[in-house]
């Protein structure tokens, strides 16, 4: 075996380049992020020669011409001074690592200038070697890169296309934009511009102009304050009824950094698991505030990663938040809600502040050495404070109507025997009559305590098969819970002795039918099953004449649920044409 030898500095940094410079993507996350650090408003990132040029500018602090040969140098950072401030962190950088590595893998540029100097310095990288001389310029920074990984075919031999490494840059501006509002951040491609935000401090018109208008009229606003825990919450997620098919659209951020963190997702997962389709997901941007010494940033040299201190509080904090956003629970607002909340004092005041949303009980844990989830399938969720407050010092929320007034709705007709048709302020509403039932039904269950149940004099004899009895012997306690009384008269054979009221004039071999073919061999939420399906079958169903009254008292029940969306099992209720769109294809002036 060689003998060991000290490796060079140079070496040195092009190892650690492989940890924090993946790809370009990488290089135009901590480049930005430094100008954000430096307190800029204005961002311009341009990116040529097929990705492998980078170059980002802003209006920030500058560095100074004494510290600019250091800030090149391993580990070495303004944003942190001692042991403690590990643990106390308020910037996105902390580690001294960036430009140590860039410059190790690139030629690169950089020209800046602080607010008390007339003239900037000019500073040159390549192979880790700096040189250093003055220049004139505006105050701020220019990073230039050019060549990334010259010096390294092979990681060059492993990036993807131009178009797909573009595609996330573009990303990384985008979550970036999101998680600013208050900075200007324009990214260009071949000199064209992709992306441009105003920075007008307003998340939802940033989230317009990362995104379209389109997105944002099918938003709804969370916010949420535990000044106790020193914890808000703020942002926006979507409907139900507006999803996408993937988790690219979940910008979650944790002191606006932006993390992919399995709490924070598995937490906005489970208000959305009764809600949405299989494989559809929900548009979010949220940016959780916490306290920096209870959350560990520094996990992973990305800094994706973070660690909770009490990562339970943590989840049932997002969960009801997000549950109390799509419920029109809406917080009174603060001074600041047009952009995320801005970082906590290191002291902040200890007021007591409980968030009144309805309550849920709590049966969620996370084992702390491994950050793992595990969530019972019956899951009801509360978050609660050791220390109760006095009502005086409670933080105030009221549930904000934001459905549509009986007065305004007109019942037009019935459409196929299937859908109802309604005239509203925004414009020709359908709505399937079946699964809007569907909704009203399920959550009266759901915060039914004690379901009425129906005796039955006689019932059919229902035959199961031998998987299925040790299921239904299992759960009859389940089973008794949302109504059912079950009994067995042989091995493979069970009457009804009494269902839900709501399902009195249902045949108990449908029921049962229903039930089993929606297990499907699952026994998880098996009683979330039994009740969407109770739910199911008794509402009205497709293809069944209605009078105008039973249409209106099924809009009437509908308008009062909570999650007027999409029905337990995630479809979509209503869909409007707006009056706009009708007179314009009419052509007609309004």
């Amino acid at each position: 075996m060689a003998r060991i030898k000290q490796l060079s500095k140079h070496l040195i940094n092009q190892i650690a380049a492989g940890e924090v410079i993946e790809r370009p993507a990488s290089v135009v996350k901590e480049l930005t992020e430094n100008s954000i650090d430096a307190r800029a408003s204005r961002v311009s990132i341009e990116i040529n020669n097929e990705c492998r040029d980078i170059r980002v500018a802003d209006n920030g602090s500058g560095i100074h011409p004494d510290d600019i040969m250091l800030a090149f140098a391993k580990h070495a950072t303004s944003k942190i001074q001692e042991d403690d401030d590990l643990f106390d962190i308020h910037t996105f950088g902390f580690r001294g690592e960036a430009l140590a590595s860039i410059i190790s893998i690139s030629k690169l540029t950089c020209i800046t200038r602080t607010k008390d100097f007339e003239t900037g310095t000019k500073v040159k990288c390549e192979n880790s070697e700096v040189s250093q001389v003055e220049t004139g310029c505006a105050i701020g920074t220019i990073m230039e890169v050019k060549d990334l990984f010259y010096n390294l075919p092979v990681r060059l031999k492993f990036l993807k296309s131009s178009n797909t490494e573009f595609s996330y840059i573009q990303e990384v501006v985008q979550a970036i934009a999101l998680s600013h509002p208050e900075v200007s951040i324009e990214l260009k491609k071949l000199g064209k511009t992709v992306l441009k935000t105003t920075g007008q401090n307003n998340l939802t018109q940033t989230i317009k102009e990362v995104y379209s208008s389109d997105v944002t009229n099918n938003l709804k606003e969370v916010l949420k304050t535990d000044e106790l825990s020193g914890l808000k919450i703020s942002g926006f997620v979507s409907t139900p009824d507006y999803t996408r098919s993937s988790k690219k659209s979940y910008h979650t951020y944790i002191n606006s950094r932006a993390v992919k963190c399995p709490v924070f997702q598995k937490a906005i997962d489970m208000v959305y698991k009764n809600l949405t389709a299989g494989n559809k997901y929900p548009f979010v941007v949220l940016n959780l505030e916490i306290p920096p010494h209870d959350v560990d940033v520094n996990v992973h040299p990305t800094k994706k990663e973070v660690r909770y201190k009490n990562p339970n509080q943590i989840f049932n904090f997002i969960y009801t938040a997000v549950q109390g956003g799509l419920s029109n629970y809406v917080e009174k607002p603060s001074n600041n809600v047009s952009g995320f909340y801005s970082p906590q004092p290191k002291n902040p005041v200890q007021q007591s502040s409980v968030v009144q949303f309805p309550s849920r009980k709590q049966e969620v844990y996370v084992d702390k050495t491994t950050d793992t989830l595990y969530v019972p399938s019956n899951v009801n969720l509360n978050f609660s404070t050791k220390n109760e407050p006095t009502p005086s010092q409670q933080t105030i929320f009221t549930p904000t109507d934001n459905s549509k007034n009986e007065s305004t709705d007109r019942v037009i007709g019935q459409y196929k025997d299937t859908y109802i048709l309604l005239e509203t302020d925004e414009g020709l509403e359908i709505v399937d009559q079946h699964i809007a039932e569907e909704r009203y039904n399920y959550e009266k269950l759901l915060e039914d305590k004690n379901i009425i149940s129906q005796m039955l004099f006689v019932s059919d004899v229902i035959q199961i098969s031998s998987s299925e009895v040790e299921l239904v012997r299992e759960n009859l306690q389940k089973f008794e819970r949302f109504g059912y009384g079950i009994e067995f008269i042989s091995d493979t054979e069970i009457i009804f002795r009494k269902v839900p009221q709501i399902l009195a004039k249902i045949n108990p071999k449908e029921i049962m039918a229903d039930i089993l073919e929606n297990i499907e061999g699952d026994l998880n939420n098996l009683e979330e099953r039994i009740l969407r399906t109770t739910a199911c079958k008794a509402s009205v169903k497709a293809n069944t004449p209605l009078s105008i009254w039973q249409m209106q008292e099924i809009i009437k029940k509908w308008r009062t649920t909570k999650m007027p969306y999409t029905c337990p099992h995630g479809r979509p209720i209503c869909h409007t044409i707006p009056h706009k769109e009708l007179a314009g294809f009419f052509q007609r002036a309004k």
